[in-house]
């Protein structure tokens, strides 16, 4: 969800109390996992998409089990590089 300014490692600001509507990003559990996508309509039904093409759409109707847990608000990330171990050679 990079284009949408979300990246990996990214804190992520999620309101369970909002309306889901297309449009909005949102964190939602199918079936055993969680993953975070792009609230869609497509002709009449609701799926979530990523902003990058190389994924596939997720179509509810492929999952036995759907929840959009909440709507993503912020994203959070670190301004500083990941920290690298560094070693000492004798």
């Amino acid at each position: 969800m990079k284009s949408s300014g979300i990246h990996n490692g990214d804190l992520l600001i999620v309101d369970r109390s909002l309306d889901p509507v297309p449009g909005h990003i949102v964190v939602a559990a199918l079936d055993d996992g969680f993953t975070v996508k792009r609230l869609a309509r497509h002709h009449e039904v609701l799926r979530l998409e990523a902003d990058n093409p190389d994924y596939p759409p997720l179509e509810f109707r492929n999952y036995n089990n759907v929840q959009i847990w909440g709507v993503a608000i912020y994203s959070i990330h670190s301004l500083t590089l990941p920290l690298k171990k560094h070693y000492l050679h004798k």
